[in-house]
C-alpha cells in the first residue's frame, strides 16, 4: 500500500488544470542534485563512530565532476570516524531563501569515501581549493587527509511533493542547470515587473484560464515554474520555452517568446 500522510480533514486541494496542457521538461532527478551540489561550498557530513553510531558534522566541499572532495583532519572526531568506516553521506542545502526552510531545494549524496592518489590526488586537492580558498591555510598539514566521496545514490527534494531518486551513474552522467543557481534576480524582474506576462502563461499555457494570480518561482534550462492563484485553490503549473537554454543570459530571449506565444 502506498504512504501517505492521510487527510486530516481541512487539508486545502490543489485544484486541477481545467484544459489539457502538453507535458513540460523539467530537469532530471541527477540534474537536480547536481545543481544543489554546484551551488555552494557547506554541507553536512554523515559519518560512523568506532561504536557504529552516526555523527554529523558541519564540513565545507569542492566538487571532482560530481563527486564531493573532503579536506578533514584526524583531531575532528569526522576525520577518524572516515579513517576507520569509509561509508559517509553528505547532506546540502542549496543557498535559497523562503519563508519556509523545507520548500527549499537539497541533496543527499550516499556512498564510500576514498583517498585520492596519484593525478586524482592533484585534481582532488585543485577541486576542493578552487571551493574553499581558506583550505590553502591548513590543507598541507600533516593531520589533514582528502576525501572524494564516490557517489552511490543521490537523493533529491525540491520542497513539498517534489522528490526522486538518481543512481550512481545517472548522477554521474547529469550536469549542473545552467540558469537556476544565477535566476534570482530575473524571477524577482518577472514578478514584479511582468506579472500580466506570467497570467498569461499560466491562463493559456499552463492549463488555468480562471487563474487569476501567477507568479514564478523557480527558472530552469527547460522552462519556469508558476505559482498560480483561482478562485478554486492555489495550484502550480509549469511552461516551457521553445528549446532549452544553455546560459542565464539565454533566459530574457526565452521568457520574451513564451509571453509572445501566450498572447498570440
Amino acid at each position: 500500500m502506498a504512504l501517505d500522510h492521510g487527510d486530516p480533514g481541512d487539508a486545502p486541494s490543489t485544484p486541477p488544470p481545467l484544459v489539457d496542457v502538453e507535458d513540460v521538461r523539467r530537469p532530471t532527478p541527477a540534474e537536480e542534485a547536481r545543481t544543489v551540489a554546484a551551488s555552494t561550498n557547506i554541507a553536512t557530513l554523515a559519518s560512523l563512530t568506532a561504536d557504529g553510531d552516526p555523527w554529523a558534522s558541519y564540513v565545507t566541499y569542492g566538487l571532482l565532476g560530481g563527486s564531493p572532495v573532503l579536506c578533514v583532519s584526524r583531531m575532528a572526531e569526522h576525520g577518524r570516524n572516515l579513517h576507520g568506516d569509509r561509508r559517509a553521506s553528505v547532506s546540502i542545502v542549496a543557498p535559497e531563501t523562503a519563508s519556509d526552510p523545507l520548500a527549499i531545494s537539497r541533496v543527499t549524496l550516499a556512498g564510500r569515501v576514498d583517498a585520492p592518489i596519484g593525478s586524482e590526488l592533484d585534481a582532488a586537492r585543485a577541486a576542493h581549493m578552487d571551493a574553499v580558498p581558506a583550505a590553502k591555510y591548513y590543507i598541507d598539514y600533516s593531520d589533514f587527509s582528502l576525501w572524494v566521496l564516490r557517489v552511490e545514490r543521490a537523493r533529491w527534494v525540491g520542497g513539498y511533493g517534489r522528490m526522486d531518486s538518481a543512481t550512481a551513474d545517472d548522477y554521474e552522467a547529469a550536469t549542473p542547470d545552467p540558469v537556476t543557481p544565477g535566476a534570482a534576480n530575473a524571477i524577482s524582474h518577472l514578478n514584479e515587473d511582468h506579472a500580466d506576462s506570467l497570467l498569461a502563461m499560466a491562463q493559456n499555457l499552463g492549463g488555468y484560464p480562471d487563474a487569476t494570480v501567477a507568479t514564478c518561482t523557480t527558472a530552469d534550462r527547460y522552462g519556469l515554474d508558476l505559482s498560480v492563484t483561482t478562485p478554486r485553490g492555489n495550484a502550480t503549473t509549469r511552461v516551457g520555452y521553445a528549446s532549452p537554454i544553455d546560459r542565464i543570459d539565454d533566459l530574457r530571449a526565452a521568457t520574451v517568446e513564451l509571453a509572445r506565444r501566450a498572447r498570440s
